[in-house]
Order: structure tokens, then C-alpha cells, then sequence
């Protein structure tokens, strides 16, 4: 079983700032929670236990709330994502045409599992569900890029694109 990689957080004082400023924007009204963690999660790329952290203390929530809201709603991440963000479609059309050995593939050669970052922040790898594009089927995107009727032997040339 491979070690999870992690990436260490590496915020800043302006980010902080930012986040601090957001918080007080909301403090105080109902709800503040989920519109204070979708900023923060814009600020940071992503939601770790320091920005947690940062959001408890100054909303006067509790950790297990935050936790239970971050890990429930799944747009909400608790892991870094990449420079380039991979998402394989996993809906029927994809899975059925292969999508699964591209899914095997891309962790393989990146060495990074599911919800992973690469520990250069190069590059994250997302299972997704159907993207409306079954005609493509299978498909991967990165970033705003789509990658349809793929085989496995593609990967690697269409990695390269982003070294």
C-alpha cells in the first residue's frame, strides 16, 4: 500500500489576512459557515486543518462542525490540488469505454492516488462523475482541457503537454 503524499501548507499572511476579512464580513449572520469556507477554500486552493483552524476561532464554530460541513458537501476539499487539475469521468459512457484503466494509469504515472496531489503541486488526479460528454467517451479533462476517446497508451503524450 503506497504512503499517502502529502503537501505542506504553506499559507501566507496576506492569505490570512484575506480570510480574516472574510470571516468578518459573515460573523454574526446565519449560515456564515458554508459561504466563509467556500472564500477561504478560493483564498487557499483548499481547505486544510491550520485554515480550519483559523475559521473556528474567529466564527466561534466548533472544529467538529467545520469538519462535518467540509467532509459532507464535496466541493469542499481538505487536499491541495495541482497546477493541473485531472479529472477522469468515471459516469457509465466512460467507465464502460475504459475510463477506469486511464484512471489506473494516471495514478501509476503520477504516483499519487485519487484526491492526491503530486508532492511538486504539479498535478492532482479527481474521479468525476458524468460530464456531458458521452459521445467523447472515455474522458479525462485537466483544467478546461477535455480529452475524449482515449486509450491508455494517450496518457503519457498528453501529460507531456503539461511539463
Amino acid at each position: 500500500m503506497n504512503e499517502k503524499q502529502t503537501v505542506a501548507f504553506s499559507g501566507t499572511k496576506e492569505q490570512e489576512a484575506q480570510l480574516i476579512e472574510v470571516i468578518n464580513r459573515y460573523k454574526g449572520t446565519d449560515g456564515a459557515l458554508i459561504p466563509v469556507l467556500h472564500e477561504a477554500q478560493e483564498i487557499y486552493g483548499y481547505l486544510p486543518i491550520e485554515v480550519q483552524t483559523i475559521i473556528a476561532k474567529n466564527l466561534e464554530v466548533t472544529m467538529a462542525e467545520i469538519y462535518g460541513v467540509v467532509t459532507f458537501y464535496t466541493q469542499f476539499t481538505t487536499q491541495p490540488k495541482g497546477q493541473y487539475k485531472i479529472g477522469v469521468c468515471l459516469g457509465t459512457a466512460c467507465y464502460v469505454k475504459g475510463s477506469g484503466d486511464l484512471l489506473d494509469k494516471l495514478k501509476e504515472k503520477l504516483g499519487i492516488a485519487e484526491g492526491e496531489c503530486t508532492a511538486d503541486g504539479k498535478f492532482s488526479i479527481d474521479a468525476t462523475r458524468c460530464i456531458g460528454a458521452c459521445g467523447l467517451a472515455p474522458v479525462i479533462t485537466i483544467n478546461d482541457d477535455v480529452y475524449g476517446k482515449l486509450t491508455v497508451d494517450e496518457i503519457d503524450g498528453i501529460l507531456a503537454k503539461y511539463n
